[in-house]
């Protein structure tokens, strides 16, 4: 049986709580392009989490979201719009043909993150995640051509997926905002203290740069 919004909503959530407390401030650089996914998400407001919580903390979250949404989209997709199924379809059978998908299989927390770090100037890659996936992938054939009448129904069809898309991140949203209490209890007890922990130990290096007692 097909589990409720409410249900797929609240399991969601449960498993980002239980992930909240593992969560610890990165060690790398920190992204130069915001996150689309994140940056000013509707979602994420309405689960209580602001802007000035950390990106990966917001990522759990909204990427879990998500694929609610997807999941959704994709079960109306394939009852009410034949033709984008189809492309979807072909689109998927043609991803398999790779035999190296390293974006596949990641935790919700690095889904939809980049898979290299940024480059350095003057310190070039090797080789990277995202060329070796690239290289892997075969010569395809492309796709037959499409009809003016053809376009113009998939483009109908697309717009009814967002729109059906829209709809569920509208009711999700009203879901949410049934959370916001453990979501900002969870952020308090253990995100803002490593937070406000990495913000003291900096204030101390910038207060005595040179003080030879500084460990």
């Amino acid at each position: 049986m097909e589990r409720s919004l409410d249900t797929q909503v609240g399991q969601a959530m449960e498993a980002w709580l239980r992930w909240v407390p593992r969560w610890a401030p990165a060690t790398h650089r920190g992204r130069v392009a915001p996150c689309r996914r994140c940056l000013g998400s509707p979602i994420l407001s309405a689960a209580g989490i602001g802007a000035n919580v950390p990106h990966a903390v917001q990522h759990g979250l909204s990427t879990r979201i998500k694929a609610i949404v997807d999941h959704a989209v994709a079960e109306y997709t394939a009852r009410n719009l034949p033709m984008l199924q189809a492309e979807l379809d072909q689109q998927a059978e043609r991803n398999r043909a790779r035999s190296y998908r390293p974006a596949e299989g990641l935790d919700p927390e690095f889904e939809g993150m980049p898979l290299d770090p940024d480059p350095v100037p003057g310190a070039p890659f090797l080789f990277t995640v995202a060329g070796l996936a690239d290289e892997s992938a075969p010569d395809l054939p492309p796709l037959p051509p499409l009809s003016e009448e053809a376009k113009a129904a998939l483009r109908q069809e697309v717009a009814l997926a967002d729109e059906y898309a829209n709809m569920i991140g509208r009711e999700i949203c009203g879901i949410l905002l049934r959370h916001r209490l453990r979501v900002q209890a969870a952020i308090s007890q253990y995100v803002e203290p490593q937070i406000e922990a990495l913000l003291a130990e900096l204030s101390e290096a910038l207060d005595s740069p040179f003080d030879p007692d500084t460990p």
